[in-house]
């Protein structure tokens, strides 16, 4: 009996570009088996085009693709119609229908041979809901009105009821709250059937994985184990890259000394040789032939040196593309420092306009760091927006008593047709060019990048500019607000954003569902928003997590 094939997905001299010609990849070949594979790199690199060139959405434009097994492909953007009932998002419509058709005793053929004898379909379907948090779900609900977490979570329990030999999952946390989060995660965990690849930010998600794949400058390398091992190894191969490029770069200054000592050695025989002869030492003649040698000689050693430099340099850069170019934002704001006993905020029986009809009371101190986080519809932005007076409330008040910036999720505070540079000189009309131009390059925005527009920019460098922006405005922010600031930013722009918080001297409140990213800017305070606002502990914060999953 032959052995089925191990599913698998296989590009092969993979070249793509865009209708415009912009070049993506350029004979790319990797192959992904069986097994959790998350596959990483920065924003622009092409990882979701990748899984739409593997999933077949889009056609390479050269090279070839191949799916061994049924392959299901969960897109970035999910978006049921609103005239779907939930069976048909399952895709068990007809097997419901053909189903319901025998139990009434209707006997003919094409029921039986469109049931296929899945006569458990609707206990597998609510199974699959379940294990997602949609037990709730009743198969005939329509699903115009699902939130978008929910609509995510409903197109994988359709997938997983196909069970296909090969998964790929574009972000599939993004839009999730906690309690989801943890559910999907669970999930991925779980798989252990056929290839599982994954494009995520989410490094809770990336630990589960048994292999990361990265994708950088083109092409795809692969390393054993989750996240924390993936980063341990490439520590490793950046401490060799850097220890290789200072051995070349000695090696090139080595050989240009000696290239510099030849041509002085050189240049004292040719005058020792015109002086000889000048003297009449040396006969006419032997002096010709002597010079011609010489010239030969001389000619033959330059051309060693200066073939031994040019291969030195080649290998100072070679050694120098091995060395990753991750800048880091670095970021002195000590305009920002708040007293440890001042007031920065203060909310007393504020009613939100919007969301739950829960009243909140709130103060916050110093130079706190404070975490907001709750299920998806608590309210968490609605009240954010209320604090900042963009949303008056119902009832009650709510005042910032320092200056205070807020960025919403949806980075709205820049000028889509404005440079970084002028966006910034807007907010801090009191300083120089050349003061905001030295402050954006702190942001990673050097020279010509800070004249750059706005709306051209990558998702990453647009957070990263609307963070720059407000945090050189005038007055200096002593109270920042941030909604959800890790949506759609890769690995090394949510380091970078930790970075420039490391270097925020003022009072922080963060709504986020990303727990490891709160945890790395050192949250002293954590809030939970339910019915009320709870005070709490990161670790009860999962422990309500997990209470909701069960409940």
């Amino acid at each position: 009996m032959t052995a089925a094939p191990t599913p698998a997905v296989t590009c092969c001299d993979l070249t793509f570009h865009w209708p415009d010609g912009t070049p993506v990849f350029d004979g790319l070949t990797v192959n992904l088996t069986c097994g959790r594979t998350g596959l990483v790199g920065d924003n622009g690199t092409g990882k979701s085009t990748l899984l739409r060139l593997l999933s077949g959405h889009l056609r390479p434009t050269r090279g070839s693709v191949s799916v061994t097994g049924t392959l299901g492909y969960l897109p970035q953007e999910v978006t049921p119609g609103a005239e779907l009932r939930v069976d048909q998002a399952l895709g068990i419509a007809e097997r419901r229908a053909a189903l319901r058709a025998i139990e009434a005793g209707d006997a003919r053929e094409e029921h039986f041979d469109t049931l296929a004898d899945d006569w458990d379909v609707e206990e597998r379907a609510r199974a699959a809901l379940g294990s997602l948090g949609l037990g709730n779900l009743e198969l005939d609900r329509d699903t115009g009105h699902m939130s978008g977490g929910e609509s995510v979570l409903l197109r994988l329990a359709a997938l997983l009821l196909r069970s296909p030999d090969v998964l790929l999952l574009d972000e599939p946390t993004l839009n999730l709250d906690l309690a989801a989060r943890r559910r999907l995660v669970t999930t991925v965990e779980n798989w252990n059937t056929g290839t599982l690849v994954v494009v995520s930010h989410d490094r809770e998600l990336l630990e589960r994985v048994e292999n990361i794949a990265e994708l950088r400058s083109g092409e795809v390398h692969t390393y054993g184990g989750g996240w924390s091992d993936y980063t341990a190894a490439v520590a490793a191969q950046q401490e060799a890259a850097e220890r290789d490029l200072r051995v070349a770069e000695s090696q090139v200054r080595r050989q240009k000394r000696e290239l510099e000592e030849t041509r002085t050695k050189l240049a004292r025989r040719q005058r020792a040789g015109r002086k000889a002869q000048a003297q009449r030492r040396v006969p006419g003649a032997v002096a010709g032939e002597r010079k011609r040698a010489a010239q030969e000689s001389a000619g033959k050693l330059r051309g060693v040196q200066e073939e031994r430099l040019d291969q030195a340099r080649e290998r100072h850069a070679e050694a120098a593309q091995q060395v990753r170019d991750d800048a880091e934002i670095r970021v002195e704001l000590p305009r920002t420092a708040v007293h440890a006993r001042r007031t920065v905020l203060r909310m007393e029986d504020v009613r939100p306009r919007f969301g739950r009809p829960h009243v909140v009371d709130l103060q916050v101190r110093g130079p706190e760091r404070v975490a907001l986080v709750g299920r998806n519809g608590s309210g968490k932005s609605t009240l954010l927006r209320t604090l900042t007076g963009e949303v008056s409330p119902l009832s009650g008040t709510a005042e910032a008593l320092v200056p205070l910036r807020f960025l919403p999720q949806d980075r709205g505070v820049l000028d889509d047709s404005r440079s970084v540079l002028d966006n910034a000189a807007l907010l801090a009309p009191e300083a120089t060019e050349n003061h905001i131009r030295a402050q954006l390059a702190r942001f990673l925005f050097h020279g010509k990048r800070a004249r750059r527009p706005v709306g051209d920019l990558s998702g990453g460098e647009r957070f990263r500019a609307a963070l720059a922006a407000l945090m050189l405005a005038t007055p200096a922010p002593q109270l920042l607000v941030l909604d959800e600031p890790t949506n759609s930013l890769d690995l090394a722009s949510v380091r970078q954003l930790t970075s420039a918080l490391d270097s925020y001297e003022g009072a922080l409140l963060v709504a986020s569902h990303d727990l490891a990213f709160l945890e790395s800017v050192g949250i002293t305070r954590w809030l939970f928003l339910a019915e009320t606002l709870q005070e709490t502990t990161a670790e009860e914060v999962r422990d309500l997590v997990d209470g909701e999953d069960t409940g």
